[in-house]
């Protein structure tokens, strides 16, 4: 019989007649369980030593320990620089189920029985299982997403179970995507910086416990029943998306914790054992690899399993379909601080029965040395492609620009095409393109009305003096800074969105769209609205408000979207090799405007801005589907000769960005038909026909 791991089952385990306590610390020499008062927060009604056993594993049994009871930690240990021992203070258990806050400011835990056993069902409900080249991610926040919706009651705006609403369920699965990514839902709080300025951290990146959701995100009905409402109001959230056919992914923050600098506050970690589960140096200062004030040290056992653990937790009782993993690249730091992608807990993850089968997405980057990773992860890790960003904006916005402050776009198409089709040169063959996330936004920098809008960011309502954000935008404001009243630039800018959004649709990868882009969204120039929960950073639900920007720009992003759904061709699962039929992978064709191949100096010129991309499935049970994509990048329109294909009898118009909405269908035409196409805009085709040659 295989022995048991020596770090299971940590946490508290409760029942009527009490629970076991089981936690970890390396390095203390005592270890009380203190459970409070449930009317009196700071009054203790039992205390509990509990007993060390040979892998530094703290248990105890206490009678007081019942569903609901409201518990801490107080942890004694060795002085010394790299320790922060205080027995006086109360700490917060690391897998504490559900949270309270007592008079004091410090939390307690909540001990809460299994989701099941408090009567919760999940019915007919079941996880999607979405396959990953048919996902379409939608990255939102709980609260932004419904708080300003007038068709959600008011008393669930901005809560789960606003999300779970159906007007929000209508909304989802109308726009047609299939993954809904949230932005952190762990339970976190504001920084103390923010505190002082009056502000607070709405984006959620401050992590206070791994193992409970943020209760400010339920509806003050739960709110006030307690921890364990908490928890089935987010239960009940994930179980409504699953009915709709909807999937849960999780943007979760494990590298570091609110705990911030060696001089931060003290919740959990760092009282129990600050030298184990923090990175130092030699001299005990924190080594900070997040730019958040500390990192928690994975090359230790103990900080590997939390993170499966919660994990495990979310992903088998609260029934989340994937995750990702912020800053990710700290979490496969190894003993020597170096990035390794066979890392002991990024292996773990994918050889986990419930965490391997999950949708698991990376950011590939941390601020430490070596911390630009992108490509370098093992594979069933999908990665925002940060290649993938710059690529897309630089070439409908900075080439542009380029191209009409000198007169030559600076470079040619050859990048574009290489983003386009899945990004080989970054992700490896056996790995393909589906290991690509491609986002052109995300919550973090600005939206994509204003990467038109905006040539600087605009964060003087930030309180850092608009030094914080980045300043690298690739962004281009169509020659006006901000909003414009003159029809030509906002035709212009509603344009170049529509050519953002389609390629982001229509490449090889995985698509993420950030919510609002769909119908123009704006923060007025700021690019790191993380401080901002109002108006600002909440999705607009008035027709009036939507109709501002771009009003036809939602139909056009359904129509993409299902444009995507029903064509094989734009979404394949492997690279397609030059001469060979590779199953679930997509044959690739390259003709330049005059429908000709693409000669080995097209690729680079400058002068050559356009390009067809022929792209023909190859099939294992769906039907043969060819896809023509006519990307024409000059700032004067062109007749286009579509090229002649083996097979290809026809050419039937799907889609052409420079209309402002999807227009009916129109005649087929024969291909070595020359077409005209707008200046700076795509046309879609589908290829009909039989069988080809060389299809």
């Amino acid at each position: 019989m295989p022995e048991r791991d020596p770090l299971h089952d940590l946490g508290v385990r409760v029942g009527a007649d009490g629970g076991v306590a089981r936690v970890w610390s390396e390095h203390a020499t005592s270890v009380e369980l203190v459970v409070f008062d449930a009317d009196d927060l700071d009054w203790a009604v039992s205390r509990t030593p509990l007993a060390r056993d040979e892998h530094g594993v703290w248990h105890g049994e206490s009678p007081e320990l019942r569903p609901g009871a409201h518990y801490g930690l107080r942890v004694d240990g060795p002085a010394g620089v790299e320790h922060a021992f205080n027995p006086v203070h109360t700490l917060l258990d690391p897998y504490a189920r559900g949270l309270t806050r007592a008079e004091d400011g410090s939390w307690r835990g909540v001990a809460l029985e299994p989701l099941t056993a408090t009567g919760f069902e999940w019915g007919a409900s079941a996880k999607p299982r979405v396959p990953l080249d048919r996902t379409v991610v939608y990255e939102t926040h709980v609260r932004g997403f419904s708080k300003q919706n007038p068709a959600v009651p008011e008393r669930l705006r901005g809560t789960y179970a606003g999300l779970a609403h159906d007007a929000s369920l209508e909304y989802l699965t109308g726009l047609g995507v299939t993954t809904i990514e949230l932005l952190p839902v762990h339970a976190f709080v504001t920084e103390e910086r923010l505190v002082r300025q009056g502000k607070l951290n709405y984006w959620g990146y401050n992590t206070l416990a791994f193992f409970t959701a943020h209760a400010p995100y339920a509806s003050a009905a739960a709110r006030a029943e307690g921890a364990g409402a908490v928890r089935r109001e987010f239960a009940g959230m994930v179980r409504r998306l699953h009915e709709a056919g909807l999937e849960v992914v999780l943007d979760v923050v494990y590298n570091h914790t609110a705990e911030e600098g060696r001089e931060g506050p003290t919740y959990s970690f760092r009282g129990i054992d600050n030298a184990a589960y923090y990175r130092h140096d030699a001299h005990g200062h924190y080594v900070d690899t997040t730019g958040c004030g500390n990192s928690l040290d994975f090359a230790g056992e103990a900080p590997q399993r939390l993170v499966l653990d919660s994990l495990r937790y979310f992903a088998e009782e609260l029934q989340v379909d994937g995750f990702r993993l912020d800053l990710a690249v700290t979490l496969g730091r190894d003993e020597h601080e170096a990035f390794t992608p066979e890392h002991p807990l990024l292996r773990a993850m994918l050889d986990d029965p419930v965490i391997g089968a999950s949708k698991l997405i990376v950011e590939p980057w941390d601020v430490g040395p070596g911390g630009w990773q992108t490509g370098g992860f093992p594979a069933g890790f999908s990665e925002w492609n940060d290649r993938y960003r710059d690529r897309m904006r630089d070439f409908w916005l900075g080439d542009l620009r380029r191209e009409r402050e000198t007169g030559s776009a600076g470079s040619g198409i050859g990048r574009f095409a290489t983003r386009l089709a899945g990004s080989a040169n970054t992700f490896s063959t056996d790995r393909g393109p589906l290991a690509s996330l491609n986002f052109v936004t995300a919550h973090d920098g600005f939206t994509l009305a204003d990467l038109t809008a905006y040539d600087v960011k605009h964060n003087q309502g930030n309180g850092e003096g608009n030094r914080d954000g980045t300043d690298s935008n690739n962004s281009y404001n169509h020659g006006v800074e901000g909003e414009a009243s003159d029809p030509a630039i906002r035709a212009a800018r509603r344009r170049s969105i529509r050519n953002l959004v389609g390629t982001l649709l229509l490449s090889a990868g995985v698509p993420m769209l950030t919510a609002g882009d769909e119908f123009g969204r704006s923060q007025r120039g700021n690019n790191n609205a993380y401080c901002h929960d109002s108006p600002l950073s909440w999705l607009a639900w008035n027709p009036a408000d939507r109709a501002r920007f771009a009003p036809e720009l939602l139909e056009t992003v359904r129509h993409l979207i299902r444009l995507r759904a029903e064509n094989p061709a734009l979404r394949p699962r492997r690279f397609g090799q030059l001469g060979e039929d590779i199953p679930s992978a997509s044959q690739m064709h390259w003709f330049n405007a005059d429908g000709e191949t693409m000669g080995f100096d097209d690729w680079d010129s400058p002068a050559e801005r356009t390009l067809q991309y022929l792209a023909v499935s190859t099939p294992e049970t769906e039907a043969l589907n060819r896809i023509l994509l006519v990307v024409h990048a000059h700032e004067s329109s062109a007749g286009i000769v579509l090229p002649e294909h083996d097979g290809v009898t026809a050419y039937t118009l799907l889609w052409d960005s420079a209309d402002e909405a999807p227009s009916s269908a129109t005649p087929a035409v024969a291909p070595g038909t020359r077409v005209e196409v707008d200046a700076q805009s795509m046309q879609l085709y589908r290829a009909e026909g039989g069988r080809g040659g060389g299809a």
